[in-house]
């Protein structure tokens, strides 16, 4: 089966439960990398105070890569683990990767 790249984004106080759960599988996830990122657009609630001034919500990204089979079941872990953690996730084919 071919490698995919699966990337998560969500909310801060959500992301060491999802890193614990990928530290829990290193069977399905050897590694990942995570990222701080900003939250724009329509479907991001803007809560806090500096939240609604800056026009922005901080997120966590985080990226895995390796078989498909493995990043869907890890998709079904977070599924079973935070029904409703609010993680947007998508999945795209990798061409290539290594290491230089």
């Amino acid at each position: 089966m071919a490698d995919v790249l699966l990337t998560l984004i969500m909310p801060d106080n959500v992301a060491q439960h999802v890193e614990d759960l990928l530290l829990a599988r290193p069977d399905l996830v050897p590694g990942f990398t995570v990222n701080a990122a900003e939250g724009h657009g329509a479907l991001i609630p803007l809560v806090e105070d500096a939240e609604l001034v800056a026009g922005h919500a901080p997120r966590t990204v985080i990226r895995t890569v390796g078989p498909e089979a493995a990043k869907r079941e890890v998709l079904t872990l977070i599924k079973q683990n935070m029904p409703n953690a609010n993680i947007f996730f998508w999945l795209v084919p990798v061409i290539d990767m290594g290491r230089l």
